[in-house]
């Protein structure tokens, strides 16, 4: 990475779920010295437990060498006190797809870090202008959408916001490219690009698995063999995370006022009985 792309000051990503953890690993494994932030010192012990887990996957299948986990490791800094981010001169939220739960999240980091810091959210549908509507110096305010896994997966959605300054996209499109990512530069409507292509498709495949068009085997073997997708879409909901799915597909729903980004009942209602995917155990399949 160049000095131009890269930040003058550390890295911190608030939210040590599944895709903060991928983001904190993302940015430490090339040089960063990256804060990792959540609300409780469990939730960040175990998403280091788990970026050392991955990291041993990369040096047993020879992409990383040991000494290199080490120093990235070495890079991470875990901790539950936001003003530990100080310094920060970007900050990545990967809080959970709620609107209010963000707003309050990038109110409470304004107030910390640097007036010129970058904040970049990894919302995958939330309007970046609606977020950045209340911060202080919202030309700094950007969508910086990472792919699960983030660690494997090379695309970053690059949103700007409607007061989202060229210099702040500039200097994020060439920190993803630092990063090993291909950013693309998509314009602020619900869903971006990605989401609003795939969610309607994983929509219509659990109308399918309800209406008993076919078996859920069956409607990802089509879409596996058929159109050559490395995962069908129920295996994939269940991946993402059922009530990610729903939250999605809600503000597809409510932004475009169309009804078909209406979600299908069965996801509702197995959000409802907390079948949520892989991470619980129970999706449209089950998990040890």
């Amino acid at each position: 990475m160049t000095a131009a792309a890269r930040p003058a000051g550390p890295v911190a990503v608030i939210g040590a779920g599944t895709m903060g953890s991928g983001i904190a690993q993302a940015f430490a494994s090339s040089g960063y010295e990256t804060l990792l932030l959540d609300v409780e010192r469990r939730f960040v012990d175990r998403a280091v437990g788990g970026i050392e887990k991955s990291l041993s996957k990369f040096v047993e299948k020879g992409k990383m060498s040991e000494s290199d986990k080490t120093a990235t490791l070495a890079r991470i800094r875990g901790g539950t006190d936001l003003e530990a981010a100080a310094k920060a001169t970007l900050v990545v939220e990967a809080v959970p797809e709620v609107l209010e739960v963000k707003r309050e999240t990038f109110r409470r980091v304004a107030g910390v870090v640097p007036r010129d810091a970058i904040l970049a959210t990894n919302t995958s549908s939330i309007p970046i202008t609606e977020l950045a509507n209340g911060v202080p110096e919202p030309s700094r305010f950007i969508g910086m959408h990472f792919m699960n896994p983030v660690p494997l997966m090379a695309l970053v959605e690059v949103v700007r916001g409607l007061a989202t300054s060229d210099e702040t996209t500039e200097r994020v499109m060439e920190t993803a490219r630092g990063l090993g990512k291909t950013p693309v530069l998509v314009r602020d409507f619900p869903g971006f690009v990605s989401n609003r292509v795939l969610l309607p498709m994983i929509n219509e495949a659990v109308f399918a698995l309800m209406e008993g068009v076919a078996t859920r085997e069956s409607i990802d073997t089509v879409m596996k063999l058929g159109m050559n997708h490395p995962m069908g879409p129920l295996a994939l909901a269940d991946l993402i995370g059922l009530d990610v799915c729903l939250d999605i597909l809600e503000v597809l729903h409510r932004g475009f006022g169309d009804p078909k980004y209406r979600p299908c009942p069965l996801l509702r209602q197995m959000v409802q009985a907390g079948w949520l995917g892989r991470k619980t155990g129970r999706g449209f399949y089950e998990y040890a």
